[in-house]
């Protein structure tokens, strides 16, 4: 990270600070730059991402490079749910309960899928397909960005 890169995400965390935010992302060019605050009890760093610059000409159904930890290759019929907003990824409504679904689970438009917190707020991510559940792509108490698969369902 260089000097002004820092100085950048400072004066990011300066600005969440000042207006109590508990959230900024700030795009310039290729780069992205996101910080999330925590509860000072959990002594998290700040998160930072920066989106990787796509080679011209790229594929954009590129197979998985090699040591790619992405798995299995979805099959035509999947269907992918996608996180529509940043946040702490859940699988249950609270630590002591069940798992709203499990690989294997059939799953009916609307059913709760897990539970996105974002800013304090507890969202419920439902889902928009009638199948079973395949897979599930993200950790319990996963910080995920907007746009990352969550789950692949198939008819």
């Amino acid at each position: 990270m260089d000097q002004d890169q820092a100085a950048r995400i400072r004066a990011l965390g300066e600005i969440a600070a000042e207006f109590d935010l508990d959230a900024i992302r700030v795009r310039t060019g290729e780069t992205e730059i996101e910080i999330v605050r925590r509860d000072p009890s959990v002594h998290a760093p700040p998160l930072v991402y920066t989106a990787p610059e796509a080679p011209a000409g790229a594929a954009a159904a590129a197979s998985p490079a090699p040591g790619d930890r992405s798995g299995p290759v979805p099959s035509a019929d999947v269907r992918k749910v996608t996180a529509p907003i940043v946040g702490v990824f859940y699988r249950s409504p609270n630590p002591d309960a069940d798992s709203y679904v499990e690989v294997g689970s059939r799953v009916a438009v609307g059913d709760t899928l897990c539970i996105l917190e974002a800013m304090k707020l507890m969202n419920e991510i439902t889902s928009d397909y009638a199948g079973v559940v395949t897979r599930i792509l993200a950790e319990n108490s996963d910080l995920v960005p907007q746009g990352q698969e969550l789950f692949w369902i198939e008819p």
